[in-house]
């Protein structure tokens, strides 16, 4: 591995210019470059378990892909992380979702926290998340904007407007102590929120999840650490039908 640290921002939708590549290229500091790619094949965004799923083929194709081009750990551009445990099978290097990450880094920062997402049809989601992720204690709540993720920058004083209203619903309400964003189309609005909050009073961290899975993810690959293959092991060889791609024989258990 080179001195400098590439992680490749995975978006699991087809939108074209929803992850601008100005979001990304604020990211860089000395020795971190931030790549981008996208899914082809897949949802224009992602409000579903359906829209989830269909999107984890492509997912874990542009994973593999950016692997081979050298990438040194990928983010999942989604708070679904949608086909997380698959794309962490396929390839070496770290490969951290959103979700997972900000809800960890959030009960290490505040005993309870609420994630603020776009819809209402979203909150299971992120409740079994938290189940999964072994976090269930921790999530005070999840609340909602109720702005589809493709309207989200359609106004974004509107949007700022609502998520401070629903953060500060979250602490006074539910007893959150940390604030996270449930959907990465919000990326760049916690500073905003933050000082929301602060005019209230309420002096609490507002977690933006890809600047934070991208500086976790370079610090692992800095540290040579990746996921157990004992956790997620390589898949075993044989024939994928109607795809089109096939795992490297490199990765590919026998």
């Amino acid at each position: 591995m080179s001195d400098l640290i590439d992680v490749r921002v995975l978006s699991p939708i087809t939108t074209k210019g929803f992850r601008k590549p100005a979001d990304l290229v604020a990211l860089n500091y000395a020795g971190l470059t931030v790549s981008h790619s996208q899914i082809e094949t897949g949802p224009g965004s992602i409000e579903s378990e359906f829209e989830t799923a269909m999107s984890v083929p492509g997912t874990v194709e542009k994973a593999i892909e950016a692997e081979r081009e050298g990438a040194d750990a990928i983010v999942i551009d989604c708070m679904g992380d949608p086909g997380l445990r698959a794309t962490r099978e396929v390839v070496s290097i770290p490969v951290l979702g959103p979700a997972e990450t900000a809800m960890h880094v959030a009960a290490m920062l505040g005993h309870r926290f609420s994630v603020i997402t776009v819809l209402r049809r979203l909150r299971a989601q992120f409740e079994n998340e938290a189940a999964v992720y072994g976090l269930s204690t921790k999530l005070a709540s999840v609340r909602h904007v109720n702005i589809p993720v493709l309207e989200l920058e359609d106004d974004l004083v509107n949007t700022r407007a609502r998520l401070v209203e629903q953060a500060v619903i979250a602490v006074e309400q539910d007893g959150a102590e940390a604030i996270i964003f449930g959907c990465t189309g919000l990326m760049g609005c916690a500073a905003a929120v933050r000082e929301g909050l602060l005019a209230r009073g309420i002096d609490v961290p507002v977690i933006d999840p890809i600047p934070t899975a991208v500086s976790i993810a370079a610090a692992l690959a800095r540290v040579g650490l990746s996921q157990s293959k004992l956790t997620f092991p390589m898949p075993p060889k044989k024939e994928l039908v109607g795809y089109g791609f096939t795992l490297p024989s490199a990765i590919a258990a026998e």
